[in-house]
């Protein structure tokens, strides 16, 4: 006979917020275990974002290179952008394309939700693939700066392998395009 599931739950008993930022916010709560102990839990607070993965008629991916400055360095990545309040997602994942790189989509299909950093935040990606682009003409935030280019699917997979590519949200977006248009998924 198969045991039940343990009880993994832990319990808040306080929570004191530590910051309070433009996009994030840092909590330090203290938690009860589920053998009783006391813990301190921090995490931080996200108001969650959509990926977009934007498919040329030509089979080719829209992608951006992109500075980030916790790193220091350019990433190439899939369009993304913050959820704002009271946001649809659907929404946020329309405006946010064509924002960033001009285009509108015809079709849109949901893909999946990815939690990004479980350890410590409780951000949610929510993954689309927009098909049937349209070029209109791009409209970035203040502030914001990147290059739109064009790659082929198997080429981004190759600078995934490659190292080329690192960040989560577009490798992991890269392999839900792969599943899909490859109608495994």
């Amino acid at each position: 006979m198969p045991k039940p599931p343990l009880n993994l739950t832990e319990t808040q008993t306080s929570s004191v917020q530590v910051f309070d930022g433009h996009l994030l916010q840092v909590h330090a709560d203290q938690v009860r275990l589920p053998d009783g102990k006391q813990m301190v839990r921090e995490y931080i607070t996200h108001p969650g974002a959509v990926v977009i993965i934007p498919l040329l008629d030509n089979g080719e991916l829209v992608l951006e290179r992109q500075h980030r400055y916790p790193l220091h360095r350019d990433f190439y990545e899939l369009p993304a952008g913050k959820i704002d309040p009271g946001e649809d997602p659907l929404a946020c994942a329309q405006r946010e394309l064509l924002e960033e790189t001009g285009y509108i989509a015809a079709s849109w299909r949901y893909l999946a939700t990815l939690h990004s950093c479980i350890g410590y935040s409780d951000e949610k990606l929510m993954y689309y693939l927009a098909q049937g682009l349209v070029f209109q003409s791009a409209n970035l935030d203040d502030g914001e700066h990147l290059e739109v280019f064009t790659l082929t699917l198997a080429d981004a997979l190759e600078w995934v392998k490659a190292g080329k590519i690192t960040d989560n949200k577009t490798v992991s977006g890269l392999f839900w395009a792969e599943k899909v248009l490859s109608g495994k998924w």
